[in-house]
Parts: C-alpha cells; sequence; structure tokens
C-alpha cells in the first residue's frame, strides 16, 4: 500500500457490533468476513457460537477489542429445539446418532419434571465436543481425534428452562424451549441430560442465541445488512453504557484516570465506566477501599 493510500483510507471509529450469525458459519469465519466489509484487522468477539447455531454474536472494532474481556457478558438466553429420540456423539444434530428409541409417546409430565430437575443451580457435565480444557487442549479437539474425553461437572445457573411448543413425529418428541443461564452453560448438555433421564435419549436439533449479557437480537445485523450499510451497532461510548453502571466524573477526576492515577472510589460493586464531562467513557474502574482505579483506559492521556 502507498503512503498517499495510508493517508487517505477512512479511519474506522472503534465501538460493537451485534451480529445475528448465520447458521454454517464458525465465529472466526465471521470475524474474518467483518474485516474485509469494515475495512480493519482490528476485530474481535466476546465469545463463540458453534457453527450450527444462529444470532448474536458480539464484535468489538479498534480499540474496543480491549473491551471485549470486560464485557459484563455472565448471562446468555437462547431459544432451542429439544429432540427426544436419539442420542448423539456431539450431543447436538451434527453428530453421529449413538442409539436411538421410539420417543414418540414420551409423557409430557415426565418431561416438564426432567426439565425442572435442570433448572436452578445445578452441576453440569460439558459436552465432550465443548471448548472446555484438559491439559491445555480443547476438549473438542480430543474428541474429534478419537481420544477419551473425561470432564468434571461443574457448577452452571439455569434461571428459565420453559417449554414453548411440543411436537410429535412417528418416532420423536420435539421441544422448543427458551433457556436463560449463565455463561458456561451448554444448552446441548441440557439436551442431553433431559433425554437420558426419561430414557430416551436426546439432542440438540436447533440453536438460535437471543441476548448475550445486554446485548440482544433487537440491535443485531446480518452480514446482508452491515455489507450494504457498513456501521458500527453502537459507539465505545454507548458500548460502556450498556454494559457497565455509569458514573460521571468531573474534568479533574478524568484526567486523572486518563494518566492511570487512583481516584476517590464511587461506591459501586464490580466494574463501572466513568464518563468526563463531555460524555465521554473515560476507563473502566473498580474500586478499591476508599479509592479506585482504572481496570482499562479507554482515553488516554496523549
Amino acid at each position: 500500500m502507498s503512503e498517499r493510500s495510508r493517508k487517505t483510507r477512512p479511519t474506522v471509529p472503534p465501538g460493537l457490533l451485534v451480529i445475528d450469525k448465520p447458521a454454517g458459519m464458525t465465529s472466526h469465519d465471521v470475524v474474518s468476513r467483518v474485516r474485509r466489509i469494515m475495512g480493519t484487522r482490528r476485530v474481535g468477539h466476546a465469545g463463540t457460537l458453534d457453527p450450527m447455531a444462529t444470532g448474536v454474536l458480539v464484535l468489538g472494532l479498534e480499540r474496543a477489542t480491549k473491551l471485549l474481556g470486560h464485557l459484563a457478558l455472565d448471562t446468555k438466553a437462547y431459544l432451542a429445539t429439544i429432540r427426544l429420540g436419539a442420542a448423539t456423539t456431539t450431543d447436538d444434530a451434527e453428530g453421529d446418532v449413538v442409539s436411538e428409541v421410539d420417543a414418540s409417546a414420551v409423557d409430557e409430565e415426565a418431561i416438564r419434571a426432567g426439565i425442572a430437575e435442570l433448572t436452578g443451580d445445578i452441576q453440569q457435565v460439558p459436552s465432550a465436543v465443548s471448548a472446555v480444557k484438559i491439559n491445555g487442549r480443547r476438549a473438542y479437539e480430543l474428541a474429534r481425534n478419537g481420544e477419551s474425553v473425561e470432564l468434571a461437572a461443574r457448577p452452571v445457573t439455569v434461571s428459565r428452562f420453559d417449554v414453548l411448543a411440543l411436537r410429535r413425529t412417528e418416532r420423536t418428541t420435539d421441544l422448543d424451549v427458551l433457556v436463560e443461564c449463565s455463561s458456561g452453560t451448554y444448552v446441548r448438555a441440557l439436551a442431553r441430560d433431559l433425554g437420558a433421564g426419561l430414557g430416551a435419549g436426546g439432542h440438540l436439533a436447533e440453536l438460535r442465541r437471543t441476548r448475550v449479557g445486554p446485548f440482544g437480537l433487537v440491535t443485531a445485523r446480518t452480514l446482508e445488512q452491515l455489507e450494504s450499510e457498513p456501521a458500527l451497532s453502537m459507539s465505545l461510548d454507548q458500548a460502556v453504557e450498556a454494559a457497565f453502571p455509569r458514573r460521571n466524573v468531573d474534568s479533574t477526576v478524568a484526567r486523572a484516570l486518563s494518566h492511570g492515577q487512583v481516584v476517590p472510589a464511587a461506591g459501586v460493586e464490580g466494574t463501572y465506566g466513568m464518563f468526563d464531562p463531555d460524555g465521554r467513557a473515560v476507563a473502566l474502574v473498580r474500586d478499591r477501599g476508599r479509592t479506585a482505579k482504572a481496570v482499562l483506559v479507554i482515553v488516554p492521556a496523549n
């Protein structure tokens, strides 16, 4: 690229993109596509979605990539279809079927009782093809190489697990469900465990993520929409305000934060955003006793 091209190339502003990911693409595929559309290499994602899944994928551009690791994305919501009657190697529709039974007449009350047991604070064993690391390697890498994968159960919270519709076929029962859960919960594992508890086998047939933290489908755009109108979903300032408690400070405090100095505590639990008198997000901050220190300086001193 010539010196003149570098100077005239438009600057991409920092901020977030909320993408409605299509099925069949990896999260990295989406990042690559967005890099081309937006004309920048500095694109990252806040958590992944499996290729078969659709829905909310949060991306950061430019300086907003530094924000991704601090985003409060501890709750997620999904619409899913669980198919009873077959268990698979991956606990979803992309795996090989390992067992089948006639589940067309599974009792509805038994289904609801099984769902109740998987609601609330539970211990969940992640799927063998999850991204959980075992001795530094991803579980799905080991599983796909034919190696044995044994994962320990871990605590997760399923705050909502509702049946929206029940459909019966000649040999299966499909459940359309709404799941709201903590980060780290595997919906495919819920499908697996529900089917196992009913003695019918089960797997995840479809999955659509409708919300990650405060970011939902309302602000999401498809890649085709982004292609026709390349623009951020929200600026860096809007992203901080959406994801964190807000505290306004005067110019003196804002200047101190921009230099990485400690400032008086605001009495807020967890991470919060401090905004200068012009409405700019200056830093993400955490209280430490009577003082507060920036965990991320968004607007560093020149």
